[in-house]
């Protein structure tokens, strides 16, 4: 299965224009896509009054399986850390976009609710450099940095904002050497789409190999979609019960012969328990002229002292 995990959605969004880039990404082969809400500065105290329902649209096999996506812009962790866990809990997936040193470094370490996506604005000059440590060590918390190609194409993009561009996903990869990386689209209509192969050709131009490429938009972005279902869904993250097993269907004469085979056993369990207490009546009445340990010493005793008191 292949993921596209950022097209751009806003309540603005005429439906027709949805629906078309939807199955567009469907006849890729995309079969799992996140449309993406970005939230505005500042972030709202609570999610209740940003979210939007997305459109109804009537399941169908030209249509792939739409995910929700929170994209929270970071300028000050202060303000913002306390108000993550409503964000979780109100979309399928949540994505940080630091906007300074201070916002990364919060978002790969110290950030209460663990981001799914780290997402940041390639086209601009970050101004900071992306640390190995710092960026492995969001990988090792579950949080995967995204890469989305469309920021470096079409006729609004120029030279300037491609070199950018090219630059920060060198040093991306460079800091992650190609590990904890998934592509999306960040596509705003069907023409900012891309087929995988396209992808993984460009990825391989940017400076990711072929292999990790198609991990990128295939089972690394399935990993991050079942992680956070698991999340979400499990508990305390570990433990998701999907679906009790079901008996399977008993016919007429299995029951039958399970309830035979029920009656012969009680039958028998009777009978042995009416054995049992016959037996333990007849050694009762054999034990009845034993005599105990006790008395057997005493007398024993009285013996030995019978013919010293003669004498």
């Amino acid at each position: 299965m292949l993921y596209d995990l950022n097209i751009v959605w806003s309540p603005s969004t005429p439906p027709a224009e949805l629906e078309r880039t939807l199955k567009f990404a469907k006849s890729l082969g995309y079969d799992v896509v996140a449309l993406t809400h970005t939230i505005p500065l500042p972030i709202p105290t609570t999610p209740s009054s940003i979210v939007s329902p997305l459109p109804t649209l009537a399941p169908s096999p030209s249509l792939p399986t739409i995910l929700r996506r929170a994209t929270l812009t970071i300028t000050d962790p202060a303000t913002t850390n306390y108000r993550l866990p409503d964000f979780a809990r109100a979309y399928d997936l949540l994505a940080l976009r630091p906007a300074n040193d201070k916002a990364f470094s919060w978002a790969c370490l110290s950030t209460t609710e663990i981001p799914a996506i780290i997402s940041l604005d390639m086209t601009a000059f970050l101004g900071w450099h992306i640390h190995h440590r710092t960026a492995m060590a969001a990988v090792h918390r579950g949080s995967r940095f995204e890469i989305c190609y469309s920021q470096a194409l079409g006729s609004h993009v120029d030279a300037r904002m491609r070199a950018n561009f090219i630059g920060n996903v060198m040093g991306l990869l460079r800091a992650t050497k190609g590990r904890g990386v998934v592509v999306s689209s960040e596509a705003r209509s069907a023409l900012g789409l891309r087929g995988p192969a396209d992808v993984v050709n460009l990825m391989a131009v940017w400076g990711l190999g072929p292999e990790k490429g198609t991990e990128a938009i295939g089972t690394g972005a399935r990993a991050v979609v079942v992680n956070e279902g698991i999340r979400r869904r499990g508990f305390r993250g570990v433990v998701d019960i999907v679906k009790p097993a079901e008996a399977p269907p008993v016919s007429e004469e299995d029951a039958a012969a399970a309830e035979k085979a029920k009656t012969e056993k009680a039958t028998a369990g009777k009978a042995g328990r009416k054995a049992g207490q016959g037996q333990k009546r007849k050694n009762g009445d054999e034990n009845q002229g034993a005599i105990s340990k006790r008395q057997a010493k005493k007398l024993r005793g009285e013996a030995m002292k019978g013919p010293a008191g003669a004498a």
